[in-house]
């Protein structure tokens, strides 16, 4: 039986190239990039290589990369420190975003009662900018966290206009970018955003590893304490393993960008065609103009088929998601879907579909054919 990933939105395969950089680090460049001696200097000499590396691709500079262990962490870190550091007493964010970002604004509501505005979101999806200017023009030290592009839906916000309405305003600007990094363009000195988060494995690159950027002299301080790594802005020994991993594989995305993107996007069309002829009335959640990687389809099943779809699909080799992976054993329908349907859709059937390079049109004729066994 063929084995076939379609959930590239909860994680990649990690690049052969990057697996095998990887190993080189591991073997041969063992010492802690802090000490003073030759094995630590060279394994720091292999850490700020891979800074410069991130940074260059996004048009940043190398004292704005920190790295963290993941998205999430990034995310904790630059909502926390802008609340107890910053003099934020406001967050303007979405109820679609990733819960990295709802539970951290929540807890910082508990323990800081500072004021959470949700913005409201077109049928779509996408921000409502009207509602967005009419809740900066409130007077409060602000910062806007909304999410570039959604990990359940592909919905895309754009970082240029949504930037410039918060610098019009003077709030801070943050953008979970884990869907969006290494799969588009970023030039960091043009967009007007503050702080960008990124997680390797989401761009085909290792598991526990990210980064973040933070615009220079906006004065984050830190969220873990101990030494100096980082600028003391993270402390804890760097993992040279996977900085050098993650930023081969940034590097490779980059590289290989348009051609990829073009094989994707390709795939997405096949597959949306497919589905609207195989299931007539079939719904892509959030429109059909979302990220070229990531499709959310309404099925037309009945109720009886509904709780055992994903059972079924895997039973045949195939993986697909009902939302983000890290919330996929809840029994809670989306919080994304249920911003955007109706309460009787949200019941119904909802398939993450989320394509990679590495995928083909057999592999969504696999799909098909599984879907229509059900």
């Amino acid at each position: 039986m063929k084995k076939v990933y379609l959930d590239n939105a909860a994680t990649t395969a990690i690049r052969p190239e990057v697996a095998q950089e990887m190993m080189k680090v591991l073997t041969e460049e063992y010492g802690n990039p802090s000490s003073t001696h030759s094995f630590g200097r060279s394994a720091k000499v292999l850490l700020e290589t891979a800074r410069k590396s991130i940074a260059k691709h996004l048009n940043a500079t190398a004292q704005e990369i920190i790295f963290t262990s993941c998205g999430t962490e990034a995310d904790n870190w630059i909502l926390r420190s802008a609340v107890k550091d910053l003099g934020v007493i406001r967050i303007i964010t979405s109820k679609v975003e990733h819960h990295a970002v709802l539970h951290t604004v929540e807890a910082l509501q508990k323990e800081y009662a500072i004021q959470v505005d949700y913005v409201k979101l077109n049928a779509d999806g996408t921000v409502d900018f009207t509602h967005l200017s009419e809740l900066l023009d409130q007077e409060l030290k602000t910062i806007v966290s909304l999410i570039h592009v959604n990990n359940e839906t592909g919905t895309i916000l754009d970082l240029e206009r949504t930037g410039r309405i918060c610098k019009q305003y003077g709030a801070y600007f943050h953008s979970d970018t884990v869907q969006s990094i290494g799969k588009m363009e970023m030039d960091l000195q043009a967009l007007p955003v503050d702080f960008i988060v990124a997680s390797a494995h989401k761009f085909h690159g290792p598991k526990g590893v990210g980064f973040a950027f933070v615009r220079k002299n906006t004065g984050l301080q830190p969220l873990l304490y101990g030494g100096e790594q980082e600028k003391g802005l993270r402390a804890g020994t760097e993992g040279i393993h996977q900085i050098v991993g993650m930023a081969k594989a940034l590097e490779l995305a980059y590289l290989n960008l348009e051609s990829e993107r073009n094989h994707v996007t390709s795939l997405k069309q096949y597959l949306t065609d497919k589905l609207k002829t195989t299931f007539p009335g079939a719904m892509i959640n959030g429109g059909e103009n979302g990220f070229y990687n990531i499709v959310n389809v309404l099925l037309p099943f009945s109720d009886d088929k509904t709780a055992m779809i994903l059972f079924h699909l895997d039973m045949k080799g195939i993986a697909v998601s009902r939302g983000s992976a890290c919330q996929s054993g809840s029994v809670k329908p989306s919080h994304v879907l249920a911003e955007i349907l109706s309460e009787a859709d949200v019941k119904k059937p909802s398939l993450r579909i989320s394509l990679s390079h590495y995928n083909t049109n057999e592999d969504i004729d696999l799909l098909l054919t599984a879907l229509k066994a059900v």
